[in-house]
């Protein structure tokens, strides 16, 4: 997994490499030389390059860009925002530098006609962007943007300019990269929707920041997932395994009318692993949630109306011998329902997943989440996760990442809060957020396959963390191959069920 920064965090990074020894004037030279790297693999061989350069470091990491590009033997522009003169510290030498290397600075002359081949390297904002950029610099972004229309590519130094870097909110107007280069650490806003789809393709680049630098750096975390920290945490199955190995689950979801909501969920933790899964409903849904699949067994609820008090007993009978417990989708809910889910929690000691209105009944009771016997994994949508912090979604999108870890650490639960860059967070404030998926999967029943599949993960015996990172990052890439097949607007739910058995082969599980 990837280590991404807050701005705050990258200026005491860098500040802690000076004192280790690496000097400004070596980061950013070493930042340069990615950058020029990077802007030739771009660049078709004929292609020229026009580096846009501020006034602050981001400006100096471009000319030195700009430098090495020359020296390449490359046709090279500079234009800068600002007279040289006006250039304080690191990004004065360096156009010092520049100017005897014999590289022009100055406007873009009429005749330079930016298109197909060439690349424009975008160093005109850094991380501390902060307000929407105006005056010269909005015009220059504005130029960017039509040369990338015209054919070139865009290529940013660090984070594209316009693009704030702890939160992911593209301020008006903001570049849209085709690739970015990120200096020592991915930065929050690139790994964030929206900001993620304005940088194109991410690199790291190691700069020379010294190991012993990064004491400065506190808990809690932000990490980007990658594809094996996924697949590293599913154990191997053991030859002489049967379907008692691999945990019986407990779904209880769905009602009269949204009886596709226990079978996704249920379905989802077969197709995850379970050895072994039983749907519990009420009555008039069982039939239809069983017809779903002959692999789910059942059990009925055979109270009337909105879950209550008076199946806790039931619920308490079957979910002995079960491994783990989702509940939530589709669940026909009422005024008891939130008493019902305390005493569950009190009284059972599996694992259990609550999603869907298990959540939307504990809004305004989220003291029961501080009873439970066992861990408890919690999967809410923006606006699940809006009514159990009594926030609008809106507001749960300004900062994901603090809603996440808020409700993670002051309930000591795993939660993982869904939507573009799901982000998985743990009790002591990490945060992994998890690069699959795609907009198709922005239909109804997806969250449904996604519960399933933590419990069924659970019932395997893995930790609530290990389940939801899992999940979340399998969840995602059986989208991303199921696409394939269907297109974003043909995808449905159960094309998910079919694109997991592709993520478990390639995974060799």
């Amino acid at each position: 997994m990837k280590r991404v920064l807050s701005a705050k965090e990258m200026r005491e990074l860098d500040r802690a490499a000076e004192e280790h020894g690496m000097p400004s004037s070596l980061l950013m030279e070493n930042a340069g030389g990615a950058l020029a790297e990077e802007a030739l693999r771009l660049a078709e061989p004929e292609g020229r390059f026009l580096v846009i350069c501020g006034q602050g470091n981001n400006g100096g990491d471009g000319l030195v860009a700009a430098r090495k590009l020359a020296a390449a033997g490359r046709a090279v522009h500079v234009e800068l925002m600002v007279i040289p003169e006006a250039l304080e510290g690191e990004p004065a030498r360096n156009a010092k530098a520049l100017k005897s290397s014999g590289v022009t600075v100055g406007p873009a002359p009429p005749e330079l006609a930016v298109g197909p081949g060439d690349v424009v390297v975008d160093a005109l904002l850094g991380t501390g962007l902060n307000r929407a950029p105006e005056g010269k610099y909005a015009e220059a972004i504005g130029h960017i943007s039509a040369w990338r229309a015209a054919g070139a590519k865009v290529l940013s130094a660090d984070i594209p300019s316009g693009l704030q870097s702890d939160l992911g909110k593209p301020f008006a107007p903001c570049v849209r990269a085709d690739a970015t280069v990120a200096f020592a650490h991915l930065k929050l806003g690139e790994v964030l929707e929206p900001g993620a789809s304005h940088c194109g393709q991410l690199r790291v680049a190691d700069i020379g920041i010294p190991k012993a630098a990064a004491s400065v750096l506190k808990e809690p975390q932000v990490h980007l997932l990658e594809e094996s920290d996924a697949s590293s945490r599913l154990p191997e199955r053991r030859p002489e395994a049967h379907k008692g190995t691999f945990g019986h689950l407990l779904v209880v979801a769905g009602g009269w009318g949204k009886t596709g909501a226990a079978a996704l969920a249920g379905l989802g933790g077969l197709r995850s692993g379970a050895g072994l899964v039983t749907v519990a409903t009420r009555p008039e849904a069982l039939v239809p949630v069983m017809a779903h699949a002959p692999e789910l067994m059942g059990h009925e609820l055979v109270a009337e109306g909105a879950l209550g008090l008076s199946d806790l007993n039931t619920l308490l009978e079957v979910a002995e011998g079960k491994e783990a417990l989702v509940i939530g989708p589709g669940i026909p809910r009422g005024d008891e329902t939130a008493r019902l889910l305390g005493a569950l929690l009190e009284e059972i000691s599996i694992p259990c997943v609550l999603d869907a209105d298990a959540l939307n009944a504990l809004a305004g009771n989220l003291e029961l989440l501080n009873r439970a016997k066992a861990p408890l994994l919690l999967t809410p949508h923006p606006g699940e996760m809006g009514r159990l912090l009594g926030k609008s979604s809106a507001e749960i999108q300004e900062d994901r990442i603090a809603a996440a870890r808020s409700l993670a650490t002051s309930h000591h639960v795993v939660v993982v809060l869904k939507g573009a860059r799901t982000l998985v967070a743990r009790e002591d404030g990490t945060v992994f957020v998890n690069p699959t998926g795609n907009p198709g999967m922005a239909t109804g029943g997806c969250g449904d396959v996604l519960s399933g599949m933590c419990g069924g993960l659970l019932a395997q015996g893995l930790p609530p963390e290990d389940a939801a990172v899992v999940s979340v990052y399998a969840h995602g890439l059986a989208g991303e191959l199921a696409v394939r097949r269907t297109g974003m607007l043909g995808l449905i739910a159960s094309d998910l069920l079919y694109g997991l058995g592709e993520v478990w082969g390639r995974w060799g599980r």
